[in-house]
Formats: structure tokens, sequence, C-alpha cells
């Protein structure tokens, strides 16, 4: 994790003394050296450092003045050899308050600070983009159908999607196979194929919708069909039509 950084003090042999105590550090990377606040904006927009070191008593402006201007907010620490301005300091977020002349040891505090807010930084975004595919996902997947509901002489039967070999077509009804048992649906298989998941499912015939997972092997066929076992034995025979969709599966399968 390296910290872009700019320097900016008026007086040279600050600037220098900086330039050596940050020098250790193979995480800091000095990207400019500014002598005044009108540089120094020119230079933070331009280069967008993700830290600087600012002196706070300048000729042109202070280093407040210089926040005030700035369309990008890098972490801040003030150096100075005034003691008065630590509270407005840290009013607007500083990372930390050098009191010149400051040693190696005052400096390695400062950076302490600055990577552990990195580090914070990083860790949130990483959470957020994570909780934001989540939801992603979580949005994608409460699309599609998790149960059907069958009535059956006055009786309603839950048939959970986990639980679902493979559905065929059977008339104007749809034979829903699970390990145990097999149901008849009042429904088209066309309609069942537009509201389950994609990625769970894999239809092979117009009359056939394999469960991924229950699928032991596939065996080629010739003509663009293929055999298809599943983990009961079962034998299935795709059709021509969808060898499109049973390409993109065996190419999943064989990642």
């Amino acid at each position: 994790m390296k910290l872009r950084c700019i320097i900016i003090d008026d007086e040279y042999l600050a600037r220098q003394r900086l330039l050596k105590l940050v020098k250790p550090y193979d995480e800091i990377n000095v990207i400019a050296e500014c002598k005044n606040g009108a540089e120094a904006i020119e230079k933070i927009h331009l280069k967008e450092p993700d830290i600087i070191f600012l002196d706070i008593q300048m000729p042109d402006m202070n280093g407040f003045e210089v926040l005030t201007k700035l369309k990008v907010h890098p972490y801040i620490i003030f150096t100075t050899a005034y003691d008065s301005y630590a509270i407005k300091a840290f009013e607007v977020n500083a990372v930390d308050y050098l009191l010149k002349p400051f040693d190696e040891d005052r400096i390695r505090i400062a950076l302490d600070r600055a990577f552990a807010l990195k580090k914070e930084k990083k860790e949130a975004h990483i959470e957020g983009r994570i909780k934001k595919l989540m939801q992603a996902y979580e949005a994608k997947t409460s699309e599609f159908l998790s149960q059907f509901s069958i009535q059956n002489k006055g009786r309603e039967t839950t048939i959970f999607i986990d639980d679902i070999v493979y559905f065929k077509s059977d008339g104007n009804y749809v034979r829903i196979i699970t390990d145990e048992k097999t149901y008849l649906y009042r429904k088209t298989i066309r309609s069942i194929h537009e509201n389950i998941n994609p990625e769970v499912f894999l239809r092979i015939h117009r009359s056939l919708i394999l469960k991924k997972t229950y699928i032991q092997d596939t065996k080629y066929l010739g003509n663009n069909t293929y055999q298809f076992q599943l983990k009961n034995g079962e034998l299935l025979t795709s059709s021509r039509t969808y060898k499109s969709e049973i390409a993109i599966y065996l190419s999943e399968t064989r990642l």
C-alpha cells in the first residue's frame, strides 16, 4: 500500500528535512514539493496525492486557506512551529499536527496513523463492494421461483426448488420430478422455464429442464445431441434446438 505524497513548505531546508525523514518508508512516494500555497493548490489538483505535509504559515496564504480551495481531499499532516493552530487543525480532520522541530519517531507516529486510515478506508470500500454484489445477487435470485405450490384433492403441497431433479412436459401439465416423488403441475414448461434460475437449471429439450447439480455425466451422441445421465441413473436425450445452451453449460463445467 503506497501513499502518494506532496510536501508543502515555504522553507527549502524544512522541505529537505521532511524528504530525509520519509525516505526510509517504501510506502511513501513523494511526487512533488511546493514552496507556497498557490503552487500547492495547482500540484494537488494535478497529481491528486493521498497525503500532504502542509506548513501553516506561508507568505501568500496559510495552510487552512489552501484547504478551502481544494477540490480533492488528501490526508493532511500539518507541520508548523506554532502550537496555537492545533485545535483548528483537528477541526479540519487532520491526520496529525507536527510541531517543528520534529524527529523520526514523531514522523513514524503520524505516518502510522495515515496508513491505518488508508487501510480502514480500503477495507470499508471492499466491504461496500461485497455488500453491493450480495444485494445485486439477492435481487437477481429473488426474481426466480424458490418453490411450487400444488393443489391436489383440496390439499396444498409445497415443492422446494432445491428438491427438484428435473421438469418434464406432459401435455397441458408439467411433471415435477424429485428424488422421492413425481408431481403433476398444471402449467406449461415454457412458463416454468421463464421463472426459474438459468444458473441452476438447464433446458436440453422443449420438454425437459434439468437441475445442473443432478447431472452425473454427459455423452455426445452426434448430430448436436447429447445424452445426460442423472445421479439417479436416468438417461435423458437433448434436442438440437438447445445445442447452444448445452455448449455453454459444458464449457462452464470444464473450467
